[in-house]
């Protein structure tokens, strides 16, 4: 176990950590503090002037500093937090996960193809969508749809006639024959059944509207998946056919001389797989499902692997929910290699392998920009040491305590802190002392917390203690975003995600923090950062403000965030910027499109408020306030327009 501290790294035991001696600051000390070579997959660095930037083409194309595109977002009106999406990144992301498993295929000379397609639930964005089915022209790469909005979706943007439409999830009638559509336009739609129940279905709308659809069986695997997501697979999935179930529905297929109709075989163990031996384990036993059903009788032409292909939040290459242990390469090989093994083994035919990979395609594309409004200490940096003007027992006390720290006591000076302190809080709620020795009681603790801190810099040895003492030592950092709207994951079930300083990464960061944001709920706020050694560690070094803004990026927030964000408070979408690179252009980029985030009045029309009644109910009360005389009319009128425009404004803070 290790842990990094200011600019000590620590190592090894689990009482005591090992700790190295203090390193001169460096761009390169930030690279490691940060982590940003390890997650950042060449596509985020850090220049010589201390700047995020981004290659969305890796070594093909430029890299951007973040806060040029930050200064031209401003200058075209956008106002904090601001997501900033790089689309060539996407598309980059789209060839890279082809090529992945076209290279597989021919280094182990497997005798079929690959069909990626996206699942469209990880982001729905109108744009996100439309760049991916673009970049994926050339590869026929398809699209996903567990949902009737999202089949809907993908029928209209849908143009490549040999790219696949996969159809997961529970299906209605309704569903199905929007499935049928897509079948009538020469569309290959696969309908992945998920019950028995929805064969009967199928053959009768198929019948009644004379069409042979394209069926899939999503199998319920024994093997489990990994991580936070387990519970996707095995025998107590939500979805899936049991062997049992399997045998009945191909049944009612060949009662119904629909045989022929089950091309697919589908799996799912869930998302952000960390393991790559679950895969595996996975692969085979879905392998096995495609192998006994073709030698059945059922010409299967697909096996589908599902999701999961995870992305390394950390870039700690480990099984930590937040990372993964295998690169992008390993994967497609070993599913192309285990799917081909067992497919010799039976002696059937290798399948067209599907796989549905969301969240490695867009969680890189997307940068949230939030910015810092201010930050609380617990004790202000070159704060003038006095001593003491009140005559109290326990100011005495702790003064003493505080003076008396040398190299040979540092452990027992912070004991006595502690006592003291503790003995404050008790006093202090029975009545027994009023504020100001309170007051002056913790200055002085966190005083003796500094001092102790500081010792402990360079040591051979950093207690335990210490390391706890650091975090409870942090400031918070005041972010003008919310948590429960731009990173939902990570407060529901604590999904870490790399945030570093935009900016400024040339100077050391001489503070540790949490951030809080502007929700007024004690969960918005963001306590748990990655690190290389550990499952997260409790607060993230950043640079004392000076009085000049101060940009925080969050990375990798592509995959689920942009859709799953809650309206706690009322805050809404935020503003984004599309960037595209662009060889004509000065900046190397241009800011294809800016879309406003939510307004005022768009939130609270989602909770039935009406903009127009919200304004004539203001009006009624400020007609009121003037027959009463405590306003006059003009006021009053100013006041109402003021109330109306505000309504058209965004919902997250103007620091401005």
């Amino acid at each position: 176990m290790g842990r990094c501290w200011s600019s000590l790294v620590f190592v090894g035991k689990e009482e005591n950590r090992t700790v190295k001696k203090k390193e001169s600051w460096s761009i390169d000390k930030a690279k490691e503090i940060y982590g940003i070579n390890r997650w950042g997959l060449r596509y985020f660095d850090i220049d010589d002037r201390g700047r995020v930037t981004v290659a969305p083409l890796k070594e093909k194309g430029d890299a951007i500093p973040i806060i040029d595109v930050i200064e031209e977002a401003l200058a075209q009106g956008l106002h904090f937090p601001i997501l900033i999406r790089f689309q060539d990144l996407l598309r980059d992301r789209v060839v890279r996960i082809n090529e992945a498993f076209q290279g597989a295929i021919e280094e182990l000379t497997y005798k079929s193809t690959f069909r990626g397609v996206y699942p469209i639930k990880v982001n729905q964005l109108r744009e996100v969508v439309e760049e991916i089915v673009d970049a994926g022209r050339e590869f026929h790469f398809g699209l996903e749809a567990g949902s009737k909005p999202e089949l809907y979706a993908a029928l209209a943007f849908h143009e490549d006639n040999e790219s696949l439409i996969i159809c997961n999830g529970y299906k209605d009638e309704q569903f199905i024959r929007a499935a049928i559509f897509g079948w009538k336009l020469g569309k290959k739609v696969i309908l992945v059944v998920e019950k028995v129940e929805e064969v009967k279905t199928i053959i009768k709308l198929a019948q009644d509207m004379n069409v042979a659809p394209i069926l899939g069986f999503r199998v319920r695997l024994v093997s489990g998946g990994y991580g936070k997501w387990a519970t996707s697979a095995g025998e107590g999935a939500k979805f899936g056919l049991s062997t049992h179930e399997i045998l009945q529905a191909t049944k009612l297929l060949d009662e119904a001389d629909m045989g022929h109709c089950l091309q697919l075989i589908h799996f799912h163990i869930g998302s952000q797989i960390s393991d790559i031996l679950a895969i595996k384990k996975a692969v085979r036993e879905g392998a096995m499902f495609y192998a006994k059903l073709r030698k059945s009788g059922y010409e299967l032409e697909y096996m589908d692997v599902g999701g999961g292909l995870g992305v390394d939040y950390d870039g700690s290459r480990t099984t930590f929910h937040s990372s993964v242990n295998y690169s992008l390469n390993e994967y497609a090989r070993d599913i192309v290699y285990n799917i081909m093994d067992v497919c010799d083994a039976e002696a059937v035919p290798h399948p067209i392998i599907i796989s549905e990979s969301g969240r490695a395609v867009v969680a890189h594309h997307s940068v949230l920009v939030v910015e810092t409004f201010g930050h609380s200490k617990k004790m202000p940096e070159n704060m003038l040491v006095t001593e003491p003007k009140i005559d109290h027992k326990l100011v005495e006390e702790a003064w003493d305590a505080y003076t008396s720290i040398n190299p040979n006591n540092p452990m027992e000076a912070y004991h006595d802190g502690q006592h003291i302190y503790e003995e404050a809080q008790t006093r202090f709620g029975l009545g027994l002392i009023d504020l100001p020795i309170k007051a002056e009681v913790e200055k002085i603790f966190w005083m003796i917390s500094a001092a102790v801190l500081k010792h402990f810099h360079g040591a051979e040895y950093v207690p335990d203690e210490i390391v706890e003492l650091e975090s409870r030592f942090s400031d918070q950092y005041l972010c003008n975003f919310s948590v429960f709207q731009s990173l939902l994951d990570h407060w529901g079930f604590g999904q870490l995600f790399p945030i570093m300083p935009l900016h400024r990464l040339d100077e050391e960061p001489t503070r540790r923090g949490t951030l809080v944001d502007i929700t007024c709920d004690s969960d918005g706020k963001v306590s748990k950062f990655i690190n290389l050694y550990e499952e997260g560690v409790d607060t993230l070094q950043l640079h004392n403000l000076n009085d000049k803004p101060y940009y925080l990026g969050i990375f990798l927030t592509g995959a689920y965030q942009d859709i799953m964000g809650d309206l706690h408070n009322l805050f809404g979408r935020v503003n984004e910027a599309h960037v595209f690179l662009e060889e004509d252009e000065e900046s190397g980029y241009y800011i294809e499109e800016t879309i406003p985030g939510t307004t005022m009045a768009k939130v609270l029309s989602l909770v039935q408020y009406a903009e127009n009644d919200l304004g004539r109910r203001m009006k009624a009360q400020f007609d009121k306030a003037i027959k009463e005389d405590r306003l006059k009319p003009t006021e009053a009128m100013r006041l109402l327009h003021q109330y109306e425009q505000a309504l058209k404004g965004y919902t997250y803070l103007d620091l401005d």
